[in-house]
């Protein structure tokens, strides 16, 4: 009896969740194919007592990532016959890497799930940008602790299964790796996490980031614009996983959503401060001058707001649209007083 009620009050949960959901267009009809290539796999098969025959080889299969690896992710410089360094610096990084390949390995034998979750994200990014040429592959790599989790080259969107080994990984604990990644962020470094960071760096590709020297209102909604995007190609996905925040962070924000705003209107929301705008923007374990129930990079979650405040009063508005329009307008138009 116990099951069957919460059965129920699961799906009248799930129901409530798409119904807060409106006008999510259908995209099943857009053709897009996701596979995803599995460089890393292939990567640490090289024998590395023939690791010239082998990259050459690693290259005749994946001739659109193998350079980008070696030069740009590896930092070794292009694969040549005469470049004896990319050489030495691959073999280097697959014997010393081997054992993090096979932790990681395990937890991504199967794939077939990121493949949906991203061949949804595609369709809708098709969908509101058809003229945008999505990457042509997509592939998975292991690289050093210090590479992208999600990087977009020339030819493929590339992931970078380093990052994505699961929180309690042991190097991301180890004092090296809390040195890189401290907890607030590594704590982000799960699976579930892929797919929102794909389209994050889609949507910065279509539209990339130049609101570095705004004054902070512009730079906080700027930056919400993109959560919004994010919002419209994975409209299913937890805002969790788009934001980073965790539950308890998102539950803070809504319900002290009037207070946040009053704090930085008794601050300088036009300040140019370089310094006061990190305090706000990027991320923080916490906000600086707020409780430490708060979270970090809060001034994109306001910008977040005001731009969903502003979109409630413009419905017909397509996201290229948005994302064009001018911040200053939009903080102008919504007439954002949260209580």
């Amino acid at each position: 009896m116990g099951m069957k009620k919460t059965s129920l009050i699961l799906l009248v949960f799930v129901f409530a969740a798409c119904g807060n959901r409106k006008n999510i267009p259908d995209v099943s009809d857009i053709s897009v194919n996701v596979t995803i290539e599995r460089f890393d796999k292939a990567f640490f098969n090289l024998d590395s007592n023939n690791i010239v025959s082998g990259l050459k080889q690693l290259n005749r299969q994946f001739p659109y990532f193998t350079n980008d690896f070696i030069a740009n992710i590896l930092g070794a410089g292009p694969l040549t016959d005469t470049n004896q360094t990319a050489f030495i610096a691959s073999r280097q990084f697959l014997t010393s890497y081997q054992p993090v390949k096979d932790s990681i390995e395990l937890q991504f034998e199967k794939i077939s799930g990121l493949e949906k979750e991203l061949k949804k994200g595609f369709q809708f990014v098709k969908y509101y940008f058809p003229n945008y040429q999505l990457p042509p592959k997509v592939v998975s790599y292991i690289g050093p602790f210090d590479a992208p989790g999600v990087a977009i080259t020339r030819y493929t969107l590339a992931i970078g299964l380093q990052l994505y080994a699961g929180k309690d990984f042991s190097f991301y604990k180890s004092k090296q790796g809390q040195e890189l990644y401290p907890a607030y962020i590594s704590r982000r470094f799960e699976a579930s996490y892929i797919s929102a960071n794909c389209m994050k760096a889609i949507a910065e590709d279509l539209f990339p980031d130049n609101s570095g020297s705004k004054p902070l209102i512009d730079q906080m909604i700027e930056k919400g614009k993109y959560w919004w995007l994010i919002d419209q190609f994975l409209p299913e996905t937890a805002d969790s996983l788009k934001t980073g925040f965790t539950q308890k962070q998102s539950e803070w924000c809504k319900s002290n959503e009037g207070l946040i705003w009053n704090f930085f209107l008794q601050n300088d929301i036009y300040t140019i401060d370089p310094d006061l705008i990190k305090a706000y923007i990027g991320d923080a374990p916490n906000t600086q001058g707020m409780p430490d129930a708060s979270p970090g990079n809060i001034g994109q979650w306001v910008g977040w707001q005001i731009v969903k405040k502003y979109i409630a009063g413009h419905p017909a508005i397509m996201p290229e649209q948005l994302m064009k329009t001018d911040a200053r307008k939009i903080f102008e138009e919504a007439k954002y007083k949260p209580k």
